[in-house]
């Protein structure tokens, strides 16, 4: 995120899934997040998963027209017990992707540990106490009907968070050695 401009820039969040799927728009004028909309696509409706993703894919380019975010923050998917339910959220999480790479945005991916860490400081934390952070964050009144919602803003907010750290932009290391190797004034 560019911090020189006092523009706004604006971040998608998602929370991709097949049946509900969670967006926000979050809107950063002078390093302050807004929250400009969020919702839900309910696509339980659809009568088969080929069509849901159609779906996904067209409402999320819909959203980025609309809104023209320069990010996007998705959740990742977690590992689960249920391999057919893991490929259809690795499916949504996919084509979410696609929908903003065909748009120009840049994607940031979060595990949702990382996510519920960055908002509430526990990586356990349920639905219901992000939503109450977010809610106090913002000061915004988030109605339980949106908490798949919250999930995508608590993606954006994460990355409004890692974006005004001091090392946001710092080009990161695998090992000691190439720190150095770009870095000799460093040693002693």
């Amino acid at each position: 995120m560019d911090s020189k401009d006092n523009l706004p820039y604006k971040i998608l969040g998602v929370d991709p899934g097949t049946t509900l799927m969670g967006y926000a728009i979050l809107e950063i004028v002078d390093r302050s997040p807004r929250l400009i909309t969020m919702g839900v696509f309910k696509l339980d409706r659809f009568p088969d998963h080929q069509t849901k993703l159609k779906e996904i894919f067209l409402q999320l380019q819909e959203i980025i027209e609309t809104y023209i975010p320069k990010e996007m923050a998705i959740e990742a998917p977690f590992y689960g017990k249920n391999v057919q339910s893991m490929l259809k959220l690795g499916r949504a999480q996919g084509v979410s992707m696609a929908a903003a790479m065909t748009m120009g945005l840049k994607i940031h991916e979060y595990s949702p540990k990382k996510i519920k860490q960055s908002i509430t400081g526990n990586g356990n934390a349920s639905k219901e106490q992000v939503a109450a952070m977010l809610t106090n964050m913002l000061n915004i009144k988030i109605q339980s009907k949106y908490l798949d919602a919250t999930d995508a803003l608590a993606a954006a907010m994460t990355y409004f968070h890692a974006s005004q750290s001091p090392l946001a932009g710092e080009k990161t290391y695998s090992n000691w050695k190439q720190f150095l190797s770009d870095n000799p004034d460093r040693l002693q």
